[in-house]
């Protein structure tokens, strides 16, 4: 009876599996979905790093950096900052709320208010730097303005904050947005090379701080050269030094060989200020990071619940801003930082264990290359002078209507129209508007111009980049006309390039597309996927894996796909 019991049931389980796939081992009582969520979730941000430059040196990578992510996991090579005005505080914004700008009220780095207030996206005057820096009154002290939650506030909601979560970067943006209302943030000071944190987290730094700062680790790359990591043929697939348009940073030239702490004795300002730019920054970041978890005994939270660690590097930013994308010190600086995710990795595995921690990569905004890289190539490029732009527009529309500077002021993205000015003369502001955007389109270099009437009411021409315009356009705070520039266009203030020869910003794909790695066997099937995908995804597919709800404004798509069943 119980033989025949047995095979009956082996004939179902057989017969289940034909329709449906080999029977799993039955769920346990208390995990939700039958797979415990991980120990710790890594989330790694790279600012300011196209998907492109991956790629294109792969072959130059070690194991157990970026192809760590890009071999062992889920690869989205088709992934994007889905939004207009790529810029970093906003790409930072969108991957743990899953929401877009006109939800996160974190609309660019900086913006104004109607009378022409500056408003800085992190600035919050009512808190302070824990480590005696002075605390200014744009310095970023707060997640105040961030409108929506994110994945690690939901997560310490859902266990009455069993949870710890901590993010680490060298911008004050990159840390206060990924650790949300209830994290830890810890940025980088210039002013004294040290990771501090604010008022708003904690009264003072711990003791583990104190002893770390004591021996003032920041200061071991004080007279440390920049030179090439690789023999010069590694490097033929990218731009030589020397190239006219690169920029000249605090003595840091187009040629290689830069010295940290030029023109001092000992560490000081120039040298604090110029660590982040180059690849001692990134290392800096990764050091303090990989103390922060093994004095918090990160990822071995004493109540097993998961933590949650974010660091988001800072360094390619300022490299690519200074030398464009194509260069061969953006191209060193990413065989660098490579190497410096490999080391801390290796470190997390250490401290918590590979089989216990999900890892996941992204970037906050591409990188358009250097207008002169462009131009040689055949492509309709140069650099265009906002101010410029705004003023010729100006004059046409005092010309029609009698107002001098209808769009007064300028944005990320766009300008603020004097409707004060409109009203008293009683014109119909939409017609003022239509007739700046069509003024605007005149203009050199200029490729779209939306209205507020256009944004406001989802009037918004059916393409890309009307969506994604739409999607960085926040109603209470946004700009009344939005002006986009050509591809391979740059807008910059003034005529010639000061400190910066390449930038981002725009809905095109070498701002938007930017990697998307998640790496974690018990959680995430591995192996590229050519689905495309948006950073927002990520929030709800988190949620998904630590079995909370998705942050408040989510509206991401959880990536099924590469989910363990």
């Amino acid at each position: 009876m119980k033989l025949l019991r047995h095979l009956t049931l082996t004939t179902a389980s057989a017969a289940i599996a034909l329709l449906h796939g080999p029977v799993s081992a039955a769920a346990p009582a208390n995990v939700a979905g039958g797979i415990a969520p991980p120990k710790l979730v890594v989330v790694v941000i790279i600012d300011g790093l196209p998907q492109e430059q991956i790629t294109k040196n792969y072959d130059l990578l070690v194991p157990n950096g970026f192809r760590r992510l890009m071999d062992k996991g889920a690869w989205f090579s088709d992934a994007h900052q889905a939004h207009a005005f790529t810029v970093t505080a906003v790409g930072h914004a969108t991957i743990l709320s899953g929401a877009f700008p006109y939800q996160t009220g974190i609309i660019a780095n900086d913006w104004k208010t109607r009378d022409g207030k500056n408003v800085y996206n992190t600035a919050d005057t009512a808190h302070r730097y824990l480590d005696g820096t002075e605390t200014g009154e744009d310095d970023g002290v707060s997640p105040k303005n961030l409108q929506v939650s994110l994945v690690g506030d939901e997560l310490r909601y859902s266990n009455n904050n069993a949870s710890r979560v901590f993010a680490v970067s060298g911008k004050d943006r990159g840390a206060i947005l990924l650790a949300g209302k209830t994290g830890t943030a810890y940025m980088y000071s210039t002013k004294t090379g040290r990771f501090t944190s604010t008022s708003y987290y904690m009264p003072k730094h711990p003791d583990w701080w104190e002893k770390y700062y004591a021996s003032n680790p920041q200061n071991q790359y004080f007279q440390k050269s920049w030179n090439l990591l690789l023999e010069p043929k590694a490097y033929e697939r990218s731009v030589p030094e020397g190239q006219s348009w690169g920029a000249i940073y605090n003595g840091m030239t187009t040629k290689m060989g830069y010295v940290y702490g030029i023109g001092e004795t000992t560490p000081g300002r120039t040298y604090y200020r110029m660590l982040l730019p180059g690849p001692y920054g990134d290392q800096m970041t990764a050091e303090f990071a990989t103390t922060l978890m093994k004095n918090e005994s990160v990822g071995r939270n004493p109540t097993g619940a998961t933590d949650i660690l974010g660091v988001s590097f800072s360094s390619h930013d300022y490299i690519n801003h200074n030398f464009g994308p194509e260069s061969i010190q953006s191209q060193d600086h990413l065989l660098r930082l490579d190497r410096t995710l490999a080391k801390f990795f290796s470190d997390i595995d250490a401290q918590v264990g590979r089989g216990n921690v999900l890892t996941l990569l992204s970037a906050d905004h591409g990188f358009m290359n250097a207008p002169e890289y462009s131009g040689p190539r055949g492509f309709d490029s140069g650099r265009i002078d906002s101010s410029a732009v705004r003023a010729a527009v100006n004059a046409m529309a005092e010309k029609k209507y009698g107002i001098p500077k209808v769009a007064f002021q300028h944005m990320v993205g766009g300008w603020t129209l004097d409707y004060a000015a409109i009203d008293a003369k009683g014109l119909n502001r939409e017609e003022v508007e239509t007739f700046v955007a069509h003024a605007a389109l005149e203009q050199r270099g200029i490729g779209f111009a939306f209205t507020r009437t256009q944004l406001e009411h989802g009037q918004m021409p059916a393409t890309r980049v009307g969506l994604l315009t739409q999607r960085a356009w926040h109603r209470q705070m946004a700009i009344d006309v939005a002006i986009i520039q050509k591809p391979f266009y740059y807008f910059q203030s003034g005529a010639t390039p000061a400190s910066s020869v390449a930038s981002h910003g725009t809905p095109y794909s070498y701002d938007t597309n930017v990697p998307l790695l998640i790496e974690g066997g018990k959680w995430i099937k591995s192996g590229r996927v050519t689905d495309y995908a948006e950073t927002v995804d990520i929030a709800p597919t988190l949620s998904t894996i630590l079995n909370v709800r998705p942050p408040s404004a989510s509206e991401g798509k959880v990536l099924t796909q590469v989910l363990q069943r």
